[in-house]
């Protein structure tokens, strides 16, 4: 996918945010699976800053940046206000509420149980970047960490198919997905951590 100049300095913006984190399995640059969702998202795309979400979609929640941070290096690179609503509102419904340091009252099963109610709430756009997202985690995490994969499906199984208004096409795709996923590790064909 090439990203427009526009859109490649937002990414940039992103990058220096996520530093050096890391993709849990691979090492790889953590900006990588951004960049991955991005790409998925973009075939699929409605024209409502599907790319933009995808790139941004982590950036709250895994990063000292803010909504008022994005805000204003959205305004500075000319979005228009529409565009900067439509980019704060993905962001917003794919940042994680239901957080430990916000519900330490509350176990995990808990937290991700009412992030799961939540995220059956989002926008259409919202769900299909989502999508995107549920697919690029569910390849690696199968492949790398039976384990915590048992886990990730269960907490994604709590609202996936739910989780219907987004493209139908790209719906399909990543449910297909996850499916395999779930029968890779019925069949023991993922590989445990290293």
């Amino acid at each position: 996918m090439e990203l427009s100049d526009q859109q490649s300095t937002l990414f940039e913006f992103v990058k220096t945010y996520h530093g050096d984190q890391k993709r849990k399995y691979t090492g790889a640059p953590y900006w990588t699976h951004l960049l991955s969702v991005a790409t998925t998202a973009s075939k699929y795309s409605s024209g409502l800053m599907e790319v933009e979400i995808a790139l941004c979609h982590d950036l709250v929640e895994d990063t000292a940046a803010t909504y008022n941070n994005l805000r204003i290096k959205l305004e500075a690179l000319n979005y228009t206000e529409s565009q900067i609503k439509d980019i704060l509102k993905g962001v917003e419904d794919l940042t994680d509420v239901y957080t430990f340091e916000d519900y330490p009252e509350l176990n995990r099963k808990e937290r991700k149980t009412l992030e799961a109610d939540r995220l059956i709430m989002t926008s259409p756009h919202s769900q299909t970047v989502k999508y995107a997202d549920i697919i690029d985690n569910t390849t690696s995490i199968v492949e790398h960490d039976n384990g915590f994969a048992k886990i990730y499906i269960g907490e994604v199984s709590r609202y996936l198919y739910k989780l219907d208004k987004g493209n139908p096409e790209l719906y399909r795709r990543c449910v297909d997905c996850f499916e395999s996923g779930k029968e890779k590790l019925k069949t023991g064909s993922g590989t445990s951590p290293r």
